[in-house]
């Protein structure tokens, strides 16, 4: 694979990362604070969204596996077709519609459907590592490649919509620390007037959303003229794509990929809580609320320029040694939970990215190698990889989405107030498990369950010259 291959297919997969940060750490405290939806409410926008993408994905592998191979390949078309219409539902998700009772409908709808379209998307372009190159390094060069563009992505989307909205979020009445003979009226003080006026807050989102969106239809432009798809190349002619139904089936009862999946939804939840509480932490609970879009930026900066590192890690010391870098965030976000400290928040930020490369890096980086050992176990079978890949970000999109809504719906019940410049201790205590305690949890269950994940790095070889000689 080319260098510049390599580059087209990475920058292929950055607009939906971009779009999706923006929405992981901003559409929560939009939905409170900007669209003034109860935080119930705004748990299950969040939960029926994750859960509508997720069960779009083993009907996308359905139907992506029964394609036929076009003159531009057979995953190709279907990001080309899906992407016009995400934009135009990411677009929507952040505009404030005039009326106030169908509010939660309307963000519900777009929501849904941005998360269906983005996995109509992410299904064939997660799938296309199988179909660029048969050698495993060059798949994983190409997957360091895409993670690093993906972190880029997120990092360029977290910026972007950090600084376009920041204004939205910071009140000018909101002191950080509050004067001693403090009265009740100041907490009910709402520090987010209403959105009005032709340069209100509304607007402020939608630029950000018509800026994220513009970044959409140049991602897959350079991708359609820069990757060029083949087709399996272990398949004989006489070879019979997998039925779907089957072929799930077979996924289940695959042992590596079962341990896989079930460690890395669980490491995939603790991001994703860390990322969607992680603005309200530093707002309500950290006095940090001048602060959070360069923490947000201070993480991603540090997770794209460690990708190349652990890319490096794992091609000396092994991808199962290098996922106990995951780790690494547990005690600096513990510190900045117990003491919370604007230099210890930036060491924590930085920290926390090196974990979330790692996070990111791994999974994607190991699911190949499970592709092809089940290709050896199963040789005269194709078409089994978008199954693999759909089922694998239906269960991590439907863990993250019960995380999102139980942390949503944990605010409601300790008594979140929309706009308000302090929440009440309950509420403090909430969003402190929810940074600390509960990702801890998660991602040590998940590194235990990844001691039992049996490919190795020599049963790796073994495997590729197996299938060099199936080839």
């Amino acid at each position: 694979l080319s260098i510049c291959g390599k580059l087209c297919y990475a920058i292929g997969g950055a607009p939906n990362q971009v779009a999706g940060s923006a929405a992981a750490f901003f559409l929560q405290i939009y939905l409170l604070d900007i669209a003034h939806i109860t935080p119930f409410h705004a748990s299950l926008v969040l939960f029926i969204g994750k859960a509508s993408g997720a069960v779009t994905d083993p009907v996308a592998g359905f139907f992506i596996s029964k394609s036929r191979w076009t003159k531009i390949g057979r995953l190709m078309p279907w990001m080309l077709a899906c992407t016009p219409f995400t934009v135009v539902s990411y677009f929507f998700m952040w505009y404030l519609p005039p009326f106030v009772s169908g509010r939660v409908a309307w963000y519900l709808t777009f929501y849904c459907l941005f998360q269906a379209l983005t996995t109509l998307f992410q299904v064939p372009y997660s799938a296309l590592t199988m179909f660029l190159s048969t050698d495993q390094k060059e798949r994983d060069s190409a997957t360091a490649y895409r993670m690093t563009m993906e972190v880029l992505g997120t990092l360029i989307g977290a910026a972007l919509q950090g600084q376009i909205v920041a204004s939205a979020h910071v009140s000018h009445h909101c002191t950080v620390n509050p004067p001693v003979n403090t009265t009740d009226s100041w907490h009910d003080t709402p520090s987010f007037p209403d959105p009005s006026g032709p340069l209100s807050h509304q607007v402020i989102y939608m630029i950000a959303a018509g800026v994220i969106g513009g970044v959409y239809l140049l991602g897959i432009v350079i991708l359609f003229l820069g990757v060029k798809e083949k087709d399996d190349p272990y398949a004989l002619n006489s070879d019979r794509a997998i039925p779907f139904c089957k072929g799930l089936g077979l996924t289940m009862k695959h042992g590596p990929y079962v341990k896989l999946t079930v460690s890395f939804l669980l490491i995939s939840t603790a991001v994703q809580l860390e990322q969607s509480n992680f603005v309200l932490f530093c707002t309500h609970a950290a006095d940090l609320r001048n602060h959070f879009q360069y923490l947000v930026v201070t993480i991603l900066v540090s997770a794209a320029v460690s990708i190349p590192f652990w890319q490096k890690f794992l091609q000396r010391f092994g991808k199962k040694c290098a996922a106990c870098g995951i780790s690494w965030m547990i005690p600096f976000t513990v510190m900045l939970v117990t003491i919370p400290n604007l230099i210890l928040a930036y060491f924590v930020a930085f920290i926390s990215g090196l974990s979330i490369a790692a996070s990111l890096l791994l999974p994607w980086s190991m699911l190949p190698d499970v592709v092809d050992n089940f290709r050896l176990q199963n040789p005269h079978g194709k078409g089994h990889e978008t199954i693999f890949y759909s089922s694998y970000v239906f269960f991590t999109k439907m863990s993250a989405g019960i995380g999102l809504g139980i942390s949503a719906a944990g605010l409601e019940f300790t008594g979140y107030k929309p706009g308000i410049c302090r929440q009440s201790n309950d509420v403090i205590l909430t969003l402190k498990i929810l940074i600390g305690a509960v990702p801890a949890i998660l991602i040590l269950v998940g590194l235990f369950i990844l001691l039992f994940y049996p490919i190795t790095e020599e049963s790796r070889k073994e495997t590729k010259l197996a299938l060099e000689v199936l080839r």
